[in-house]
């Protein structure tokens, strides 16, 4: 072990070169839930409740965008504005990430939930289609963002025992925000109400208005002690504990561990792919594999289901948000339920178990549709209990991709698995179940489903043989940090 330089250094200095020792991880994961993990949550967790509600609603407005009255956009205009915010979002998330990882988390929430906000405000006055789409691609780059600066926050601030649920129970909530927005478009839809000409825009106003109303709450939200650590800013990632400290009762009482950190120069990208590579490859297959299954699973049967609705039975466009709601309320209360089981039984075993699961039933399902089976109703029921168990394997792949890598590269990395995974199975999806959908024919469409199945069948096989026992152990000695120098 380095010598302990800069250890005489006084309270108000930080140290510069050398090793030092410091127990704030332990007393992070050593702290009871209290008032600050609450509000923590609601000031980072509300922005996947913000985008499931914009996601959805625009979702629904798409045929609204076609009139003449309003954008006039055509059918492929309509797919090339999805993909755009695709592409949005995989830029937003690498170039965000890495900065979350070189100026830290808090600085980079704040950037990224204005930029959403002010996008998705402007959206709603756009004139034409060249501006709706720039537009489209800014709202992606913010949630894109935010994806990696918040899911590494919540995690470095989360006791170890509870890190599972609290962060499958966060990515979750998106369907909170997916119910909120169905129904709002069965609201926005009725010409009563508001005329095809500005309903579509309030819809992006007020999406735009709420994450907006989200920034002042951040506000409380201090920098991330362990990301302060590796900045040298010792006396300041002791402040900010000792506040927690102060207000949240420790778990025991025992002398928490500590480790001795010797922080290096800055990870680049090209460091960066040589730590995943060359320290990690297990994890790098088991992250690409969770995250590209869920996402091409998702991408294609959620965001194409409205076309299954109005296409094959026959549902009115102004009620397809009714029968989202069913399917977004499987898919918030599946992590929120499961997700202690993540802490308890472990992750090998729930990710493998809730992959397989999801795959099994999603081949089961598309069978029935083929025979003509299901009805709208009983097929949105179906959707409902599957995507119950598969929302918890997809907040299961960002838990995974969080704490499976070191400190110094965890927002980075979340960025990068999200952009490929995105990139792999969120832009396939819908352009493999557009075009069999437009066949016309269900045994088509069941390729589709039998394809989403199969990928998350491996996933789970993979997952049973890679998957990291991470639950309840601190993130430092799941991935050791880069400075790391002693126990």
């Amino acid at each position: 072990m380095k010598a302990e330089a800069g250890n005489s250094a006084t309270s108000g200095e930080a140290a510069t070169t050398g090793s030092f020792r410091t127990d704030v991880p332990a007393r992070l994961d050593r702290l009871r839930w209290s008032r600050f993990h609450t509000l923590l949550i609601a000031a980072l967790g509300t922005s996947w409740i913000i985008d499931g509600l914009e996601v959805t609603l625009v979702g629904s407005l798409a045929s609204v965008l076609t009139l003449p009255s309003t954008l006039g956009l055509s059918p492929t205009q309509i797919g090339e504005a999805a993909g755009i915010y695709v592409a949005g979002a995989v830029s937003g998330a690498i170039l965000f990430g890495g900065l979350a990882d070189r100026y830290g988390r808090r600085k980079l929430f704040f950037a990224t939930l204005g930029l959403y906000a002010v996008a998705t405000v402007a959206s709603g006055f756009a004139p034409n289609f060249f501006v709706f789409a720039a537009l489209r691609f800014l709202t992606g780059a913010g949630i894109g963002g935010e994806y990696a600066a918040i899911n590494s926050a919540i995690q470095e601030f989360m006791p170890a025992r509870l890190r599972g649920r609290v962060d499958l129970a966060v990515n979750g909530s998106f369907w909170v925000g997916a119910a909120a927005g169905a129904a709002g478009a069965v609201v926005l839809l009725d010409t009563g109400l508001f005329s095809p000409d500005w309903g579509w825009r309030v819809a992006f106003i007020i999406g735009g208005a709420l994450a907006l109303g989200i920034l002042p709450l951040r506000r409380f939200v201090p920098e991330s002690p362990r990301w302060l650590l590796i900045k040298r800013r010792r006396k300041e990632a002791d402040d900010v504990v000792a506040a927690i400290e102060a207000r949240a009762q420790a778990q025991h009482e025992d002398a928490a561990g500590t480790i001795v950190l010797d922080p290096v120069a800055r990870v680049g990208w090209f460091a960066l792919f040589g730590v995943l590579l060359r320290r990690y490859p297990r994890r790098v297959v088991l992250g690409l594999s969770l995250m590209s299954a869920q996402a091409f699973l998702y991408n294609a049967i959620f965001f194409t289901y409205a076309l299954v609705l109005t296409r094959y039975y026959a549902v009115e466009e102004a009620r397809v948000g009714l029968f989202l709601l069913p399917f977004a309320a499987g898919n918030f209360l599946g992590p929120l339920v499961l997700g202690p089981l993540f802490d308890h039984i472990g992750r090998r075993i729930m990710i493998s178990a809730t992959y397989a699961l999801t795959g099994a039933l999603i081949i089961a399902i598309g069978v029935l549709f083929t025979v003509e089976a299901l009805s709208a109703v009983t097929q949105t029921l179906a959707w409902s209990i599957t995507f119950f168990v598969a929302s918890a394997a997809a907040s299961s792949a960002y838990l995974t991709v969080g704490e499976s890598f070191p400190l110094e590269v965890r927002a980075s990395a979340i960025a990068w698995f999200y952009a490929i995974g995105t990139g792999l199975g969120g832009i396939a999806g819908p352009v493999v179940f557009g075009h069999l959908i437009a066949s016309g024919g269900r045994g088509e469409v069941f390729l589709g489903y039998a394809l989403g199945g199969v990928l998350m069948l491996a996933a789970a096989v993979v997952a049973a043989f890679l998957a990291v026992s991470a639950e309840r152990r601190s993130l430092e000695s799941v991935a050791a940090p880069l400075a790391l120098r002693d126990v």
